[in-house]
């Protein structure tokens, strides 16, 4: 493992990567702390987390875990990456109904430049939305002293110009950094609520509402937990591959054989992020409209509820299977193979090859898709044993140890490429 840290700083342009990440994350994090201008801090934080907001504390508590603590500083990235994660999540189910969008999906990298500047589009739409409906969930209670239209206007603006910020971030480090942008700054999000989580669970554990019995079964379920996302995300299905001959002059060409390595998790951890922000969404919006059912509403789908537990095991099944179709086409990894002469022995290439590879691309989703969703829900069935809230517990070790694993692959490559040893010799 040292060893693998210290070849990562001999390769100049991985060095470079990696700092760019580090960079990027203390940039987040500097601006989780920028209060936004003309709020009482203290008084949101007493609404929002204190009891004081008709029992919206689960879905605020929720929000402020991907806000990394921003959303209880009301800093200006208090929305942090949510509505472009909706947005997201908006942009790749219309492709499955507008023709147009599906086209450009297909389109290779310049379709997939546009769809992004659509998502750019739709996430400022959102954090508008979203930045006005916050301000004026607060301004209800007080935590604008003496608001005007002006104040108004530059609380929305704040908030909104503090996530279309993260959402460029995020881009810059698909660019010039390593690993997925996002992914990293909901990483980053996570790892600053730890030391919090901890001194929390320490003072209950010294004030005896939790028992060493209580805090033994939470470490064994969290040691559980990693050990079963490690294993599952390094797991693989290898489909081999047979290229024919070719002789050209004197040389022969081809006849090797290879595999194509199709992952158990192939959607990784974006299925759960997906299905906490579909149902964070709600909430919020319930909470933000001025109706009694509101309030009722947010009841229901709090996070812990039965309908919520329910609906965000369906939810990342949905997502698993949705995020793999979209990042594995057996149509095009079929045409690939057909284009270079490649074959599955004992399959016919072109459409019996694609109607082989949909049929295990199924059954190993289904596996990668009841592992993601077990490892979401057990810390919800596992609470009422330890007294501890580990409900975000689950979801937060899934997301940590998944975007470690797939920077570390990444990272792996490039040292590999290189001829160094890597994390994984």
């Amino acid at each position: 493992m040292l060893k693998a840290l210290s070849n990562v700083f001999k390769v100049e342009e991985l060095r470079n990567k990696v700092l760019f990440v580090l960079g990027v994350m203390v940039v987040y994090r500097i601006g989780a702390h920028i209060p936004v201008p003309g709020v009482d801090i203290a008084r949101v934080q007493e609404m929002l987390f204190g009891g004081g907001a008709g029992g919206a504390g689960g879905v605020f508590d929720f929000l402020d875990l991907f806000a990394g603590g921003a959303l209880s500083n009301f800093s200006i990235f208090a929305m942090s990456i949510t509505p472009y994660i909706t947005a997201s999540i908006i942009l790749q189910l219309l492709q499955v109904v507008i023709p147009r969008l599906e086209e450009l999906a297909r389109e290779g990298r310049e379709g997939k430049k546009k769809i992004a500047q659509y998502t750019r589009y739709l996430t400022v739409a959102l954090a508008l939305v979203q930045g006005f409906g916050i301000t004026t969930y607060i301004r209800q209670f007080g935590a604008i002293p003496n608001p005007s239209i002006f104040d108004i206007i530059v609380i929305v603006i704040s908030l909104t110009a503090g996530t279309t910020f993260l959402m460029w971030l995020g881009e810059q480090v698909n660019e010039y950094g390593i690993g997925n942008g996002i992914s990293i700054l909901i990483f980053t999000s996570i790892i600053a609520r730890f030391p919090s989580d901890i001194m929390e669970t320490w003072s209950l554990f010294r004030a005896g509402t939790v028992t060493a019995f209580n805090l033994l079964i939470f470490l064994i379920l969290a040691i559980i937990i990693v050990a079963g996302i490690i294993f599952v995300q390094q797991g693989e299905r290898r489909i081999p591959v047979q290229y024919s001959k070719r002789i050209v002059g004197r040389k022969v060409y081809g006849g090797r054989s290879t595999h194509i390595p199709m992952k158990v998790n192939q959607a990784g951890v974006m299925p759960v992020i997906f299905a906490s922000s579909v149902l964070l969404f709600p909430g919020v919006i319930a909470q933000i409209l001025p109706f009694g059912w509101a309030e009722g509403m947010a009841n229901v789908i709090r996070p812990g509820s039965t309908l919520y537990i329910v609906l965000y095991g369906l939810l990342t099944m949905f997502f698993t299977y949705f995020y793999t179709a979209i990042t594995f086409n057996p149509e095009e990894v079929a045409d690939n193979m057909k284009k270079h002469g490649g074959f599955i022995p004992g399959i016919r290439p072109g459409r019996s090859t694609i109607k082989y590879l949909d049929k295990i691309l199924v059954r190993v989703t289904l596996v990668g898709a009841l592992f993601l969703t077990a490892v979401a829900l057990l810390p919800f069935a596992m609470e009422p044993l330890t007294g501890v809230n580990i409900a975000f517990g689950g979801t937060s070790l899934l997301i940590m140890i998944g975007v470690a694993l797939q920077t570390m692959q990444q990272i792996e490559s490039h040292l590999l490429m290189r001829h160094y040893d890597g994390f994984m010799e």
